[in-house]
């Protein structure tokens, strides 16, 4: 598996189990939106000053699996 997935989260208990950044509430599909808009990564970082450049090709790697009808087996966290 594309080590930059290791960035992404899935957890019931944030953002509805949406995939995340690791350690965010910022969804995958938000910054997929944003670069599918226009948005250039620097843009994007500025707006989002907590995240990386490899968390945005994180979202990319994850968009690029979940494209080619994939099942990404995303480990779910569960805080007790």
């Amino acid at each position: 598996m594309n080590t930059l997935l290791d960035r992404i989260s899935v957890d019931p208990n944030v953002c509805f189990g949406k995939p995340c950044i690791k350690g965010t509430r910022i969804w995958v599909s938000l910054l997929l939106d944003w670069l599918a808009q226009g948005m250039t990564p620097e843009e994007v970082l500025r707006e989002y000053p907590q995240l990386t450049a490899e968390d945005i090709r994180a979202a990319l790697a994850y968009g690029a699996e979940m494209s080619r009808d994939r099942f990404v087996d995303m480990p779910m966290e569960v805080k007790s």
